[in-house]
């Protein structure tokens, strides 16, 4: 079994450092999670069920908030969710300004802007109103008003000093998590990458989770947001950094995202089912943000920067791809990926139940309806060198399961093409 130990300082693109505070031990080889092993689980307060966002107001009063941002985007505002929520806090004698100027891969721009609009209006809360890109901004927008540098510099792993101003999330898409998550994904966009700011400091305060904020997605969103949910699952189960706290959740949800997502989409008002897929990507965030990710999400980050393609679809092309490539690694933990999500892999081979879980993936990703190769979406050839390289960068690529080297990464995006 190979180990390689991170502590101090680990050199990233471009010379930059990222430092990090506690010793980070990552190994690439079968998993042997012991009990006893000393783990840390951070999640935010969280409250679920229907009904869930309308408390907004106490906990803003919690924080003695007197005037609030509220990050969103334009899509949720004609949803209504925003208007309800400011009508709220309009009720509690809470002020509060709109800050809705947020893309589906948020940009570094835009946290910037959000930032100053956050001290020229003096505000003392965050609510994020939205999917996970409003809550990836909010967050970024929380770092910048704290510590005063562009977000760029906080990029990778524990580099952000001061803690924000108290954030409460209400997700309206089930799926990202990052309303539980200690992750920040932001593109770049003079660099045409997106990159990661992982920190326990951008962990939110609150999370207000409320199935009915779904029934506003539609088919696509709610399916790419749905497998985004079933990655976060499969990665963190897989994760070198998994343990028995995190794999717990990690599959509870992917036995509640593959069971319950093909109902919504059948049904797209089935409240129930709506709720299973929402309590699902509860536990796979809660799963994720604790035992990180892998290669699916890096690969996916990389795409995202790149070519501006949406993540969750990203996440699907790329995950019976992913899938293959480290099942060699680790063998017994895809076996029991495979029983949670349905199979009957009893006395077949490891060859049959690789090729049985790969082809339930395919059917599974095909029958949401994301059926696009990689090419479809308009990736080239001559894109995947770079596209590995920043995939390489990542910092969900420590926790694959399979150590991969550039070459690896490349030709794992071109069986995607």
């Amino acid at each position: 079994m190979n180990f390689c130990i991170f502590h101090g300082q680990r050199m990233l693109k471009g010379g930059k450092v990222w430092e990090i505070n506690t010793i980070k031990a990552c190994y690439w080889g079968p998993a042997m999670e012991n009990i006893c092993t000393l783990r840390k689980f951070v999640v935010p307060e969280t409250v679920f069920g229907v009904g869930a966002r309308k408390m907004v107001s106490q906990y803003v009063r919690n924080y003695a908030g007197n005037r609030v941002l509220i990050v969103t985007d334009h899509g949720v505002m004609a949803a209504g969710w925003v208007g309800e929520v400011e009508q709220l806090l309009t009720e509690s004698k809470i002020e509060s300004v709109v800050y809705a100027q947020v893309t589906p891969n948020p940009r570094d721009e835009e946290v910037e802007q959000g930032a100053k609009l956050f001290k020229e209006e003096k505000c003392d809360v965050i609510v994020a109103v939205g999917g996970g890109s409003p809550m990836d901004c909010a967050k970024g927008i929380a770092v910048v008003a704290a510590n005063g540098e562009p977000i760029g510099h906080y990029e990778g792993i524990d580099q952000i000093e001061h803690a924000g101003p108290p954030l409460i999330c209400i997700p309206t898409t089930a799926g990202t998590a990052a309303d539980l998550s200690q992750f920040a994904i932001i593109t770049a966009l003079s660099e045409r990458r997106k990159f990661a700011i992982i920190s326990k400091i951008t962990v939110p305060d609150v999370a207000l989770i409320d199935p009915e904020t779904n029934l506003s997605m539609d088919p696509m969103l709610t399916a790419c947001t749905g497998v985004d949910a079933l990655v976060h699952a499969v990665e963190a189960f897989v994760s070198s950094a998994s343990s028995a706290l995190t794999d717990t959740h990690a599959l509870t949800a992917m036995e509640l995202v593959s069971h319950n997502l093909p109902q919504v989409l059948s049904n797209p008002g089935d409240i129930e089912a709506r709720a299973h897929v929402a309590l699902g990507c509860m536990h796979a965030g809660m799963a994720f943000s604790n035992a990180s990710l892998g290669a699916v999400h890096a690969m996916a980050h990389a795409l995202g920067g790149m070519l501006d393609l949406p993540h969750g679809e990203c996440n699907a092309i790329l995950l019976r791809h992913v899938v293959s490539f480290n099942s060699r690694a680790v063998p017994e933990r895809f076996d029991i990926v495979g029983d949670r999500m349905g199979l009957d892999l009893r006395g077949l081979n490891s060859d049959d139940k690789l090729k049985r879980l790969l082809g339930h993936i395919d059917s599974f990703t095909h029958g949401v309806g994301i059926k696009d190769s990689l090419g479809i979406k308009g990736v080239r050839s001559s894109d995947l060198p770079g596209l590995a390289y920043n995939a390489m960068m990542d910092p969900c690529m420590i926790t694959n399961p399979r150590r991969p080297n550039q070459r690896d990464i490349e030709v794992v995006y071109e069986e995607a093409l």
